[in-house]
């Protein structure tokens, strides 16, 4: 059979402009189709966190507009080489979503790839997927993780623990999707030309 050549992202409205279109546009250059699922087929409001002098924490601003694919009830797992989860706020009401973890556990136990990166990782965490798992995301997420039986790992941008991949932040993305782009090229069984992503870095 041959591998699809589709990529579910999941997101929603406050997705992270930057980690959803960076995906979108890297996979496209990497030979794959990129599909965006989410709670319904709209324009999604996407925002934009960066940290600002005199700030404890991110500040949140409008990002850009972006349109979804599909919605989650569309969704067929069969369909999706694998999944990729950005981060935003998002994840953070997606993550109570039973249809979305119903997606997500569909993938696992499919075997097939799971990608999150930065809060994406707070859909693991509900999906009770990161028991054991050496896993990478937003600093503030570790409590999450570590209280869910997750190995936070601090000292690398992108970590890979078995099928799953996960990143810090959006600054990770040149590691993140050296990883993730090294497990496409095996699964799909084809040469893919990582050089665009190592010159990121």
């Amino acid at each position: 059979m041959t591998p699809s050549k589709k990529i579910l992202i999941l997101t929603g409205d406050a997705g992270e402009s930057f980690e959803i279109l960076f995906a979108a546009h890297r996979l496209r250059e990497g030979g794959f189709i990129p599909v965006i699922a989410a709670p319904a087929v709209r324009k999604l409001n996407l925002v934009i966190h960066d940290f600002e002098p005199g700030w404890d924490t991110y500040v949140e601003r409008k990002g850009y507009l972006v349109e979804s694919d599909i919605s989650f009830a569309e969704v067929k797992t069969a369909d999706y080489e694998a999944l990729l989860i950005p981060g935003g706020r998002a994840p953070e009401y997606l993550r109570n979503d039973g249809s979305v973890i119903k997606i997500v556990k569909e993938f696992r136990d499919n075997n097939k790839y799971i990608f999150a990166i930065c809060h994406g990782v707070q859909i693991l965490v509900t999906a009770g997927l990161v028991n054991h798992k050496k896993i990478a995301c937003y600093e503030h997420v570790k409590s999450e993780v570590e209280a869910c039986g997750g190995i936070y790992i601090s000292s690398e941008e992108a970590v890979k623990d078995g099928k799953i991949v996960t990143g810090k932040t959006w600054q990770s993305h040149p590691e993140f999707y050296r990883i993730a782009f090294d497990c496409l090229g095996n699964v799909a069984g084809m040469p893919l030309d990582t050089e665009a992503s190592i010159t990121l870095a």
